[in-house]
């Protein structure tokens, strides 16, 4: 049980900008995990195994990247009940992101608009964090999101994305990479067929030789928009197959407004997260569902903000979700209610 319910707390982050409630509440958690003090939002553990992509992952639910670019609070990301966690994106360099402001909250909507544009300290500072970290000893698994940055041109783009492979390979139980961000002019033109292509074949040659000399095979997921039609999840389907990737995490943040259509900042730029995005999330997670076969794994991210909200990505072809706009909204409380959720499901299913 937290010693101070999220309800108490939210009204004071949400009177602060977006970004400077985020910001405090990374520091909170970094000062405090690993201490007595991450009582005030430690939740328990609810236990629910399944292998996936040779992973066993202790639950069926994770937190999403995007909330810890910089890996600082993993053990206390941890400390809320998540079966795994995953941090970044990281760039190669450091780089400052997008102009501020560039964090909106739509309270009515349950939503969210950022702008970001993958703000990071860079990979050595990312993987320093990430080494100091306690979470994958306490049996949990971490995945580590791999970006470009702004300043490469998207011509050098697979560049990029080797030089993080590498760097993050030795200490990830997965590698995700990101080409779904609305917030990187040109990353999203990587999902089309013969970037994609491109891009998966280096990258997983790539990821051979580092298996060699590591003496393990890490997985590799690939994160993808909303924004698709079903001929676009095709053929990312069929690249994923044919390059021999390991999952797909659907989806990233949206680009479409018309369910926050009226409502203050609904027409600012950058992607929308949150309740907005369920629908088109699942349906997307459907398709690639039905395009690679029952077996394929599939992360589902995108509008959990209830155990129902997680149920329904499951019923969509899911095999384990993430959350992270619903932790903003809801507390550290959504990780049980998720978690328990699932696994009453399964419980139910299996009678």
């Amino acid at each position: 049980m937290s010693l101070i319910p999220y309800c108490l707390a939210r009204p004071f982050l949400f009177k602060m900008d977006p970004e400077a409630a985020h910001d405090l509440t990374i520091e909170g958690l970094a000062r405090t995990q690993n201490t007595p003090f991450d009582r005030a939002y430690r939740q328990p553990f609810v236990a629910h195994p399944i292998t996936l992509a040779g992973l066993r992952f202790p639950n069926r639910v994770g937190m999403a990247a995007g909330l810890d670019k910089n890996a600082r609070c993993i053990d206390g990301l941890g400390a809320m009940g998540f079966g795994f966690v995953e941090v970044g994106t990281v760039t190669p360099k450091a780089q400052p992101g997008n102009p501020k402001p560039r964090m909106f909250r739509l309270p009515d909507a349950n939503a969210l608009i950022n702008r970001l544009g993958f703000n990071n300290d860079g990979l050595d500072a990312f993987i320093a964090n990430v080494k100091r970290s306690q979470f994958r000893q306490q049996g949990r698994l971490l995945g580590l999101n791999i970006g470009k940055n702004a300043a490469t041109p998207i011509e050098n783009a697979t560049d990029d994305y080797l030089i993080a492979l590498a760097g993050v390979y030795p200490h990830a139980d997965y590698v995700a990479v990101n080409i779904s961000s609305p917030n990187t002019k040109n990353l999203r033109a990587l999902q089309s067929d013969e970037a994609l292509d491109g891009l998966l074949g280096a990258l997983v040659a790539r990821r051979e030789e580092l298996a060699a000399e590591h003496g393990r095979r890490v997985p590799m997921f690939l994160k993808i928009a909303p924004d698709l039609d079903e001929t676009q999840v095709g053929v990312i389907a069929a690249t994923l197959q044919k390059h021999g990737m390991d999952g797909v995490i659907a989806t990233n943040t949206t680009l479409a407004r018309d369910a926050v259509s009226g409502l203050a900042h609904a027409e600012e730029m950058g992607g929308l997260s949150g309740a907005p995005v369920l629908a088109s999330s699942n349906r997307v997670i459907r398709q690639l569902r039905n395009a690679l076969g029952k077996d394929f794994p599939i992360i589902g991210v995108g509008g959990i903000l209830s155990g129902h909200d997680a149920i329904s990505k499951i019923e969509a072809g899911a095999d384990v979700v993430q959350i992270y706009t619903g932790l903003i909204y809801k507390g550290p409380a959504l990780v049980t209610e998720v978690a328990s959720a699932l696994q009453q499901m399964k419980l139910a299913s299996s009678r």
